[in-house]
């Protein structure tokens, strides 16, 4: 069995990190630097830094950021945001990032997981699916949430994966920033059709809530931010509450 990962998300924004509630009303959570060193001082398994605003204001990700945070912190680190090519990658590579996240332009050429996959290696390549239920479905969104696709979820992650991609970053959009808990219903279904590790993201409130999501659900990792940045929960306390339920933890 996978050692489960606690794995803290710094969202950037103009340089700085942010945090909202359902993608929305973001407000200043402090510097990505800092946070990334106190997450790392804490015990935190891996980092995820994506650039929530990058694909919709068609600019890159902020690379010189990448190169102080690759030289701050030694635990590997994903970046998203703005990635769009084999060149942007490989750029981000260079500068520190250890994999990519990608979303938008995977949905707009869904060619670009096998070209990243055989360039880098599968994993390398993390896709990024921000979900959301509309009506009895559950549809990909993309462009930082706010555009609805006609993408079922389910369907996109197998594609993806047959496609080369290495781990599913799954947030559901629904629960992102209420803190009730992760999106079980939906973790279930993306582990009956995908055998990629799955990292959980979205409404992660209590120490409870990683229980229940590691116990009830395939998640490899859980993902959270601002529980961890408004310091309601400290990484080594969660860990060593996890490792009492007997839940292996790395």
């Amino acid at each position: 069995m996978l050692k489960k990962r606690i794995i803290p998300c710094l969202d950037i924004k103009d340089g700085k990190t942010v945090k909202g509630v359902q993608f929305e009303d973001l407000r200043s959570a402090g510097d990505p630097i800092l946070l990334a060193q106190k997450y790392v001082d804490e015990g935190a398994d891996e980092l995820v830094f994506l650039d929530i605003t990058a694909t919709l204001e068609q600019r890159k990700t902020l690379v010189e950021l990448v190169e102080r945070i690759g030289v701050a912190i030694d635990i590997p680190f994903t970046v998203g945001g703005g990635i769009s090519s084999a060149y942007d990658v490989e750029n981000l590579l260079r500068a520190g990032a250890d994999k990519v996240s990608v979303n938008s332009a995977a949905v707009r050429n869904p060619l670009l997981i096998t070209e990243l996959a055989q360039q880098f290696g599968s994993q390398c390549v993390v896709l990024a699916v921000d979900t959301k239920q509309v009506g009895e479905d559950d549809y990909v969104f993309i462009s930082g949430g706010k555009i609805k696709t006609e993408l079922k979820t389910l369907e996109w992650i197998k594609t993806a994966e047959d496609l080369g991609a290495g781990e599913i970053l799954l947030t559901s959009m629904d629960f992102d920033g209420t803190k009730k808990g992760f999106d079980i219903r939906m973790l279930k279904n993306v582990s009956a059709i995908s055998n990629l590790p799955l990292i959980a993201s979205g409404g992660a409130g209590t120490a409870k809530d990683f229980t229940a999501l590691f116990t009830d659900t395939e998640a490899t990792g859980a993902l959270a931010a601002s529980i961890f940045h408004f310091n309601e929960i400290n990484i080594n306390d969660l860990k060593n509450t996890l490792k009492q339920r007997e839940i292996p933890i790395r």
